[in-house]
Parts: structure tokens; C-alpha cells; sequence
């Protein structure tokens, strides 16, 4: 729906100078049009999470860990003299409900750009709306490759390692070290999975014994996990959002099912899963004993690993602007994709425009340091987010690392080893990123 009719949709609800022109703000001031969210003194941003429902556990803390980054960048002056205003809506996992709050975002609150709405099968059902609107949609929380299409989708980027590169790591790591294991595919049926059994496949397909798929909302996994037994799969690779991985876990613990387990990133956090395990279990297992063993990956220092400068710092804005609770990894991730917005703001210069900072993201991006593992893939021919992950072994709670860092790209690209040394963040926590034109 374009804007000129949704407006007129919410004239109830909705104030009608609210609306311009254009669905521009009035008042640009100076004589000149001033930019859709954008004012002298701020720059307002928008997102979409599970705060509520099946997928709200862990993914709910993502914009909380963003929202005290962007309010220790405020404190400091924000950026370009205007302050990030962070304006998150809950979806709970459902796309329909994706849609109505991306429209009050872009329409009502009239947010200058998205920045990492989660979920492939959530974010989908707004990828059209927010390009035809010329709306920036940077840092979708979300391994889809659908992000990476900058000729139909140009004004989206993906963040994270899309499913499919990592994927093809996994899979190279079993060929190499399981090469007699009989293979089987835990999947979410959707772009998630579809996208990780097509990396997984280019190194796995002589040893896959069977794919079984769950559809997102339905918990009952008992066929899937009864399926893959009776396959004789001895080694299942998983790729699911955690409260799938704790119900997998489960139902293979009630059939007595003990293959090698193996999750990609998304689904492997150990505290969140043992938390699931002991809501799901109504308290019969109590903790994330049955994840010791299972091999996943990372691309962000963890809080296992407190010595971690990057750890430091954000354990540090969590203290000074977090709320209630601890900081967690998913609040890491919140906090690492406020860090690559506020680059993105720097290089788009002292007054950003929706299309200037696509072009600095496609100018700049592939140079943006953080707390990641590998660069970025950004480029004005590729929207395409971290290139690479490591292999790593849950053990005692903590991770193991089995592999250096290993990047690639989509299709038959190489697998090789990252170069360079871990990034710094900088003594004072924030970014210094020129601007790219």
C-alpha cells in the first residue's frame, strides 16, 4: 500500500501534518525539504521483533542491547550533533503483524530507515513495502539471502553470515572430520533452511541420509526426530531459532536419540536453550547439560569470553544504559549492529539522506570494523553481510574453538582462512568513519 493511501486510512489515527507532501515532515526549516526522519537535532530509526510468542525468547533482548548502545552514543553527543531515536514494535514472530507495524514505523512514526528487523519468513512480508518506499533497510536480523539482491531490493543488506556460507563451512568441517557419519538435516522450512541445505549439501550430498522439516509455530517434532533415527542419521545438523533446538533436544532425549548435534549460530546459545529446556521440560531437565558436546559456530565474541575487549565494552554500556537484566549474547548481537549502524550514519555525512547512506554502506561498508570475526561482502553489486564464521564446541556452558575463522562466499566459492588480526574497539566505544563521498 503507498503511502498517499495509507495515510489517508489512518486520518483517524494518525495526525494529519504528520503526513506532507511526499510523506515528508513538515518544517524542514532553512527554506529546504527536510529529510523523512531526520531533523537537526535527531535521526529516528525503526525495527520489528518477536517481543512476544514462540520466537520471542533471546530474540526479544536484541533490541534492548541495540537501544543501550544507541543511548551510550547519545550520551556522547550522538552522531553528526543528533541523537539516534530507536523505535522497536513487536511482531511476535508473525507476518502478518510484520507488515501493520513496518507500516506504522514508515507511515506513523516516520523512521528515516529500518535497521535489523528479525526473522526471513517476518521480514519477507515487508521487503517490497520498505523498497518501493525508498525506506533504507540495513542490517536484516537474518541469514537470508533474500537481503543480498541489490538490483530488485536495493535499498536492503543483510548483517549476519547468510545461512548458505555457513552452512558450506559445517559442511566442509564434517566431510573433513566426520567423513563415515550419515548425515541428517533438522530444517525450518522456510528461506532458512532451504539456504542452508543448499551450502550444506555442496560438501555433504554422498553422506545426507535425510532431510526432515518443521514448520515454524507447530512444536511437535516427534515426527521429524523419529524420522531421522529411523534413517540412521548419527549426526544431525540443525538450522532453527532456539526453542526449536531445545525441542529437537527433547524429543531425541524421550527416544533415546544421541546423535552428534551439530546447530548453526542462530539456534545454539546455551543459556537461552537451557532456559527453554526447563520451561518445555516443566522443570524434568534443569539446565543446558544436553547441549554439552554440540558443535555450532560463532562471528561475535561471547559472554563467556569477559576478557574480550569488545566484551568489555559492551559489558560496560550495558551497565550505564542497559535495563533490567544481564547482558546477554543476543543483547551483543543488538549491541554490534548499533555499532555498524552508527558507521553507516558517519559515513553518510553531516546530513544523511535515505539514498546517501545506501550508497555509503555500498561505498564504505566493506571497510566497517567491529566486533565480528570477517569483513563484510558490502559493495554497490553485493548487500551481503559477515563473510564467515568459525567452528566451535559447546563445553562446560562455554565454546571451544575447533577451527580458525573460515570465510567464503555463495555458490562454489573457496573456503579459506580470514587474514588479519582481531579489531579493537576504540577507547572511547564509538566508531570514526569518515564520510565515503
Amino acid at each position: 500500500m503507498k503511502a498517499t493511501a495509507l495515510c489517508a486510512a489512518l486520518a483517524a489515527a494518525v495526525l494529519v501534518s504528520a503526513c506532507g507532501a511526499g510523506g515528508r515532515p513538515e518544517g524542514g526549516g532553512a527554506g529546504t525539504e527536510a529529510e523523512v526522519g531526520i531533523t537537526p537535532t535527531s535521526v529516528k530509526v525503526g525495527a520489528h521483533f518477536p517481543l512476544t510468542g514462540v520466537a520471542a525468547p533471546g530474540y526479544s533482548e536484541i533490541p534492548t542491547g541495540t537501544k543501550a548502545y544507541f543511548d551510550f552514543v547519545n550520551a556522547a553527543g550522538g552522531i553528526h550533533g543528533r541523537q539516534i531515536e530507536y523505535v522497536f514494535r513487536d511482531d511476535a514472530y508473525n507476518p502478518t503483524q510484520t507488515s501493520q507495524v513496518v507500516n506504522e514505523l514508515v507511515l506513523q512514526d516516520q523512521v528515516f530507515a529500518m535497521m535489523g528487523g528479525l526473522g526471513t519468513p517476518t521480514h519477507s512480508a515487508v521487503l517490497d513495502h520498505l523498497n518501493s518506499e525508498g525506506v533504507p533497510d540495513l542490517f536484516v536480523s537474518s541469514g537470508s539471502l533474500l537481503w543480498d539482491q541489490p538490483a530488485e531490493n536495493p535499498m536492503t543488506f543483510g548483517w549476519q553470515p547468510d545461512y548458505e556460507i555457513e552452512a558450506k563451512i559445517i559442511g566442509q568441517y564434517v566431510a573433513q572430520n566426520f567423513p563415515q557419519a550419515r548425515v541428517g538435516l533438522f530444517l525450518q522450512d522456510d528461506d532458512l533452511g532451504r539456504d542452508a541445505e543448499i551450502g550444506a549439501r555442496r560438501y555433504l550430498e554422498n553422506q545426507i541420509v535425510a532431510a526432515e522439516r518443521y514448520t515454524p509455530g507447530n512444536t511437535d517434532v516427534a515426527p521429524q526426530i523419529a524420522a531421522l533415527q529411523a534413517a540412521g542419521a548419527d549426526l544431525v545438523i540443525g538450522f532453527n531459532v532456539p526453542s526449536y533446538t531445545a525441542l529437537s533436544q527433547l524429543q531425541s532425549l524421550r527416544l533415546n536419540y544421541r546423535p552428534q548435534w551439530i546447530y548453526s549460530n542462530i539456534g545454539s546459545d546455551p543459556a537461552l536453550v537451557g532456559s527453554l529446556l526447563a520451561r518445555f521440560s516443566e522443570g524434568a531437565v534443569t539446565d543446558a547439560g544436553l547441549l554439552e558436546g554440540v558443535l555450532t559456530t560463532e562471528y561475535l565474541p561471547g559472554v563467556d569470553t569477559p576478557d574480550n575487549p569488545w566484551t568489555q565494552l559492551f559489558q560496560r554500556v550495558w551497565d550505564a544504559h542497559g535495563g533490567e537484566g544481564e547482558l546477554t549474547n543476543y543483547r551483543v548481537y543488538g549491541m554490534s549492529e548499533a555499532y555498524t549502524f552508527v558507521q553507516a550514519l558517519q559515513a553518510a555525512g553531516p546530513n544523511p539522506t535515505r539514498e546517501g547512506i545506501v550508497d555509503a554502506v555500498e561505498r564504505a561498508g566493506g571497510s566497517f570494523t567491529g566486533p565480528w570475526a570477517a569483513p563484510f561482502r558490502y559493495s554497490a553489486d553485493r548487500h551481503a553481510g559477515i563473510s564467515g564464521v568459525q567452528v566451535t564446541r559447546i563445553a562446560g556452558g562455554t565454546t571451544q574453538n575447533l577451527t580458525p575463522v573460515l570465510v567464503t562466499d555463495n555458490g562454489d566459492a573457496p573456503i579459506r582462512e580470514a587474514t588479519g588480526a582481531p579489531t579493537q574497539p576504540p577507547a572511547d566505544g564509538i566508531p570514526d568513519v569518515q564520510p565515503a563521498s
